[in-house]
């Protein structure tokens, strides 16, 4: 086993520029780089003209495929002493070959945000009925295996930890809050912020391949901008994302001031130019990169009870929250001509910043609980007595499943 080698299993190329996912992997990666280890950064998925060139930060990227024999060879020969699966069906795919090849590897599941409480969430909007969102889902029944068979799995919110343990039965020892990890805000930075006056507008802004950022935007265009613009008729709504679909470009109209932009070249610096980040979000999970986007750019935020879920504990929000579409716009309108307030609101956000995602906060305490684990490795998995079951069966149905797929592929 090859000391400080650590292998991550990506199930696409990171896209810091599209998704807050990106930006996330992105930040693993660079926390490993910069405390001395090697870093292999592998997949199968196809890159695209968006995704980050991983080896500028010194990390070795690796083409793998699925259902294929010869990752065995791959992961056998790097010996990673860490491997990282991005999201629990990664786990589910090359989990059981990395354990057959790399027995003494330790395994972590970077959930990302818990897949589970966004579609049982997506589900009910759907339904019509928020209080019946169904937790024990298909999705959870997956997930939650791929948290029991790892040794250690990511947990990016603490109201996804206090899920995990209270309604699954998930073992504290299993699970490890490492939220995002910010630079501080500092005054000098501030100081560098643009000021409420030089700004116009509102913005939102998503990756549209993400089913809540698409139907977030479906609220704003029918729901809260018939609203808003009778309080504000002058004021203009900007409309950002990756992956817009013509769907999404369709819904553009001047004549409204609903102005859809498309991609933007830079998150920061479109935010940079407007004055409040709408938000009305009515399903997802984990944390919300186009929030802490805000915060660093001191452009306040207006959303909702499940958009700043977990974000600011008890910290006053950087802005307005609101539930319903009228107290939402309504606030939105306050914000947006109150100087004071919303110089206030950004505030807010750098305190949130410091207090709750600065990268000291966190990095040493992360690195340290990973060197105690790999000293008590045996334990630890004699302690999770369900994983090894489940490691011992359901990872034998995936193991023969991708066995069968791959001969199946050589007709």
């Amino acid at each position: 086993m090859q000391e400080n080698k650590v292998l991550i299993i990506g199930l696409v190329w990171p896209e810091p520029n599209s998704s807050a996912a990106g930006t996330r992997m992105v930040q693993l990666l660079q926390l490993f780089k910069e405390n001395q280890y090697e870093v292999v950064f592998a997949s199968a998925a196809q890159k695209s003209e968006f995704s980050a060139d991983l080896s500028s930060i010194g990390v070795v990227e690796e083409v793998i495929k699925l259902n294929d024999a010869s990752f065995n060879d791959f992961v056998r020969n790097l010996d990673p002493e860490l491997v990282i699966f991005d999201r629990y069906m990664i786990e589910e795919q090359f989990g059981w070959r990395v354990r057959q090849e790399c027995p003494g590897a330790l395994t972590i599941l970077d959930t990302e945000d818990l897949h589970c409480l966004r579609a049982a969430r997506q589900q009910a909007v759907k339904a019509g009925d928020l209080e019946k969102a169904d937790l024990y889902n298909d999705t959870a029944k997956r997930e939650i295996a791929a948290i029991l068979r790892s040794d250690l799995s990511l947990i990016i919110s603490e109201v996804e930890m206090d899920l995990l343990v209270t309604h699954y039965g998930v073992d504290r020892s299993l699970l490890y809050y490492l939220p995002f990890l910010e630079q501080p805000i500092t005054t000098e930075l501030q100081e560098t912020w643009r000021s409420f006056d030089t700004r116009e507008g509102f913005m939102f802004i998503g990756n549209y391949l993400h089913e809540p950022n698409w139907h977030t935007l479906q609220v704003l265009k029918f729901e809260v901008w018939p609203y808003l613009r009778k309080l504000l008729p002058a004021v203009k709504m900007h409309i950002y994302g990756a992956y817009p679909s013509q769907k999404v470009m369709q819904l553009h109209n001047a004549r409204e001031n609903f102005l859809v932009h498309g991609r933007a070249n830079s998150a920061t610096d479109v935010m940079s130019a407007h004055r409040i980040l709408l938000a009305p979000i009515k399903f997802g999970a984990g944390l919300k990169g186009k929030f802490i986007d805000a915060m660093k750019t001191g452009t306040p935020a207006v959303t909702t009870s499940v958009g700043m879920e977990a974000m600011a504990a008890n910290l006053p929000w950087n802005g307005s929250v609101a539930d319903d579409i009228p107290n939402f716009c309504e606030a939105a309108a306050r914000l947006y001509q109150d100087k004071e307030g919303w110089a206030q609101a950004r505030e807010n956000g750098a305190r949130i910043i410091n207090e709750r995602y600065a990268v000291p906060l966190f990095e040493p305490a992360f690195l340290n609980a990973i060197k105690l684990l790999k000293l008590n490795l045996v334990q630890h998995r004699r302690k999770n007595f369900i994983g090894q079951i489940l490691q011992h069966h359901t990872l034998n149905s995936l193991k023969y499943m991708s066995l069968w797929i791959s001969e199946k592929n050589k007709d």
